[in-house]
């Protein structure tokens, strides 16, 4: 396979893998990647959809004791039941949302002006959040702690990161601040949500998209796998710690940064925002 096509495909994944699980929108992103590195054909859609599985699987291996533990326990533990049961319940409504609205968000969403404002207004809704925050002793510490209905609220608040630029992490991380999370609790539970849905999302648009598959071009794929794997297992970690004494404005301020890029981009006709 050509190297510059392999290349490609690293960067695809570094940028993947660095974004997923930050609130800054990992869609927005890897369309300015794709049209940067000029790789944002049908297949290459295809492709962004395959590599969150690598991203996927570095959340779970940062967290394998835990789930692992859910698992095992599960036939004989309440608080094994309560972390599964939550799980799915903040689940479910991103899976309602996600089948009933794919096609009009694909359709209506995916351009310039609602990447732009999704950016800035969740940049500003970051500052906000962060502030209340501060002044207010969250209600929940820890996510084994978060009760169903607690769990159902963060997960609709979830639905909110289908929009374009919105960024899922960022939604869920936030909205259960919002809600009375801690800042690790709302980060937990927001990576713990991570799995159903993007392997639930991820599997619904391949099955989808199965006509452009090829074996030919695993290596690509294969390539991107493993790069959005170790890099979103770098920064899992890194933001798990990062979060021990920072706050989340930093990323707020990137966002309303990035905002002003779409925008530009746009204007100047560099960059087609639409998937």
């Amino acid at each position: 396979m050509d190297p510059l096509l392999l290349l490609k495909a690293a960067l695809m994944g570094l940028v993947e893998g660095l974004t997923e699980f930050l609130p800054i929108s990992s869609t927005g992103h890897l369309i300015l990647a794709g049209q940067l590195l000029d790789f944002h054909d049908a297949k290459a859609k295809v492709f962004e959809i395959a590599i969150q599985s690598g991203a996927i699987l570095a959340v779970v291996i940062v967290y394998w004791a835990r789930l692992a533990g859910a698992v095992i326990h599960l036939p004989d533990s309440a608080g094994a039941r309560r972390f599964v049961l939550n799980v799915l319940i903040g689940f479910l409504p991103a899976a309602v949302v996600g089948l009933l609205a794919y096609k009009a968000i694909k359709l209506h969403l995916f351009n310039a002006p609602v990447v732009a404002t999704s950016f800035i207004v969740g940049g500003f809704i970051i500052l906000w959040a962060e502030k209340r925050h501060e002044a207010h002793e969250p209600r929940v510490l820890h996510a084994d702690t978060m009760s169903p209905w607690d769990a159902l609220k963060v997960g609709l608040v979830q639905c909110l990161g289908m929009i374009p630029g919105t960024s899922r992490s960022g939604a869920t991380i936030i909205g259960g601040m919002l809600l009375g999370l801690s800042r690790r609790a709302a980060t937990d539970f927001s990576f713990f949500l991570a799995i159903p849905t993007l392997v639930g999302a991820g599997a619904y648009s391949l099955y989808k998209e199965r006509a452009l598959l090829s074996w030919a071009d695993a290596p690509l794929f294969a390539t991107g796998f493993f790069v959005s794997f170790v890099s979103a297992w770098v920064c899992v970690r890194w933001l798990l710690r990062y979060i021990a004494s920072h706050r989340f404005t930093v990323f707020a301020w990137y966002r309303i940064a990035f905002g002003g890029v779409v925008l530009a981009t746009h204007w100047l006709g560099w960059v087609r925002w639409t998937d």
